[in-house]
């Protein structure tokens, strides 16, 4: 059975809103999260469940089914896949591919989808750094930490980011903070919690906690 793009984008949110441990979402952070009224984020919600894509009792919140589950790691799929082709085949900034990709990640077509996958070299991540689910719905779970819990003279590998917002990406840019920099926090500010740090060992550079907390790193 066909999906519409709205039901996907649900099932990809709720896959999103759940995190790894599978969490129940509620109808107000789904409302939020795709700026929608509660009452219409209801509506689609008994859609979902009547097409068994959902668990979903009134006030108790809601979980993919293994069926929902399937087609949310499928959009998702698709969708970092695009990032991947829109980036390194068409020469497009990591800050400018998200909105087509999210046009393109509904075209139904599983074979466009492995031709894609094997002409891109079976990428496993995506610009952003986020994991690509294989073909088998198998998602990795790098073991990232936030710039935040790096201590002071740690040297880390800057590998992905949790805003994908175009403005964020281009204040990286700018900072020459890119995927695969070797940051190292030279100081911390006690008052607001900003931080200097040395990006690939000869730039220092001041950034604010909101951009720490949005940064994946890795111990080098």
């Amino acid at each position: 059975m066909q999906n519409s793009f709205t039901e996907e984008n649900y099932l990809k949110t709720i896959h999103a809103l759940s995190g790894r441990d599978g969490l129940d979402v509620s109808t107000n952070a789904l409302a939020e999260s795709t700026a929608t009224r509660a009452a219409s984020v209801t509506d689609m919600l008994k859609k979902l469940a009547d097409k068994g894509l959902i668990n979903y009792k009134k006030y108790q919140g809601v979980t993919l089914t293994t069926s929902g589950e399937k087609v949310a790691l499928s959009v998702i799929r698709k969708h970092r896949l695009w990032e991947v082709f829109l980036v390194e085949k068409l020469g497009f900034g990591w800050d400018e591919v998200h909105d087509i990709a999210e046009e393109l990640e509904h075209i139904p077509s599983d074979i466009l989808v492995e031709k894609l996958d094997a002409y891109l070299g079976h990428p496993r991540f995506d610009p952003h750094g986020d994991p690509i689910p294989d073909a088998k719905g198998n998602l990795l779970d790098p073991d990232y930490r936030l710039l935040t819990d790096i201590q002071i003279g740690e040297k880390v590998l800057m590998m992905g980011v949790l805003d994908h917002a175009a403005s964020f990406l281009q204040h990286l840019d700018r900072s020459g903070i890119t995927l695969g920099a070797v940051l190292e926090v030279k100081d911390i500010n006690e008052y607001d919690k900003s931080a200097s740090i040395i990006v690939n060992g000869d730039r220092t550079i001041f950034i604010s906690l909101e951009v720490s907390k949005n940064l994946l790193v890795q111990r080098r």
